[in-house]
């Protein structure tokens, strides 16, 4: 009985079902027309006329390529920094280790005195009790003994104190180079890890750049902007020629030689002239290619006077110099963090090495912001 009313029961309807649309097929119809529906939007998407991310202007380019590649040249010249560090800790280790090798030489020399001298004493019936505590195996007791027996005054003293002291130099100099090789593991991680920092901001740089047209970064370049691009860049480099750039300088850079403040000056100033032209290239000081500081440092390299390598170390190589007070050879620093530096030339102009695809040309020390100036000495 009981079956046989349920059987004929009208089926009770989940209570999801009236919130998903009631019968099957209905639901199915309209999953079909939801599908539709966000398939059109999707291909609005694709084909531009929805809500995908609109393209970057070229001047909105312009302005993060000028970010990235200030930040570049900060990461540049602590690479540079690092890199100098490293290779005078280079120059110490090996001056260190050449050093503990001649001081240990002199150390096997003396113990083979002193133990050509425990032989002939033994021939003679016994040995020194300085040539017994050099056989010790504890190197402090025998330190400690010798300073004891130097005292004496006997021959042996004299010879084993001799051994002790050269003994005590050699262990200092062996600390010095260990100390030393620390220094120079932790300054070459410090210079892998600028490496890859000034690898990833050129290459964003780069990336960006390859959006725009050839015209459009053409255009930038002659705004002032100069991202030409590595690519375009190369065209300037055999013919000492590109943007900023004059057929005619060689009367210019005599001219401005000529109002150097002394002749290291004009002969640096002649220099920059001459490096017009060549590419810029990170870590690079020439002779064939630059980076800022590298440009400046070679250019008064041939003055005569050696500079440090860095923008941060550039400018404190000589007295500061009022903006009003410029004369050509004069270091001009931009930026609050000091990371770009330029070689005056008179007439509110410098010449510098920009970034990639910028070779070594003339711009106006207006064209960045201005920080501070230098006079070699």
């Amino acid at each position: 009985m009981t079956a046989t009313v349920a059987s004929h029961r009208k089926p009770r309807q989940h209570p999801l079902a009236a919130l998903t649309g009631g019968s099957r097929s209905a639901r199915t119809a309209r999953t079909a027309a939801t599908l539709a529906l966000a398939g059109a939007a999707t291909a609005a998407g694709l084909d531009g006329t929805g809500q995908a991310a609109p393209q970057p202007t070229p001047a909105q380019v312009k302005n993060r390529v000028d970010v990235l590649y200030q930040e570049a040249e900060v990461a540049t010249q602590s690479y540079n920094g690092a890199k100098e560090a490293a290779e005078r800790a280079r120059e110490e280790l090996s001056r260190l280790q050449d050093e503990a090798a001649r001081r240990t030489e002199n150390l096997n020399a003396a113990r083979t005195e002193l133990g050509t001298m425990a032989a002939s004493q033994y021939r003679s019936g016994g040995i020194d009790p300085t040539v017994r505590l050099l056989l010790s195996a504890d190197p402090q007791r025998y330190l400690d003994g010798a300073a004891v027996l130097q005292r004496t005054g006997s021959h042996q003293a004299t010879a084993v104190a001799g051994y002790a002291r050269r003994l005590g130099s050699v262990r200092q100099i062996q600390r010095r180079a260990e100390d030393t090789a620390e220094r120079l593991a932790d300054t070459e991680a410090a210079l892998k890890k600028h490496r890859v920092t000034v690898v990833h901001k050129l290459g964003a740089a780069e990336q960006l750049l390859s959006r725009l047209t050839a015209e459009q970064r053409q255009r930038m370049a002659g705004r002032g902007g100069a991202h030409a691009g590595a690519g375009e860049g190369r065209a300037d480099r055999g013919t000492g020629r590109g943007d900023g750039l004059r057929a005619d300088a060689g009367p210019e850079a005599a001219a401005a030689a000529a109002r150097a403040a002394d002749p290291r000056a004009a002969r640096a100033v002649a220099f920059a002239y001459a490096a017009l032209g060549k590419p810029y290239v990170w870590g690079a000081t020439g002779p064939s290619a630059f980076d800022c500081s590298g440009l400046t440092q070679a250019a008064w390299k041939a003055g005569g006077v050696a500079l440090p390598r860095t923008t941060y170390t550039q400018i404190s190589s000589g007295p500061r110099i009022d903006r009003s007070q410029l004369t050509p050879g004069d270091l001009v620093f931009f930026y609050s963090g000091i990371s770009h530096v330029g070689l005056y030339v008179g007439d509110g102009k410098m010449i510098h090495a920009p970034h990639p695809g910028a070779p070594v040309r003339i711009a106006p020390i207006d064209q960045m912001p201005f920080a501070a100036a230098t006079r070699p000495a």
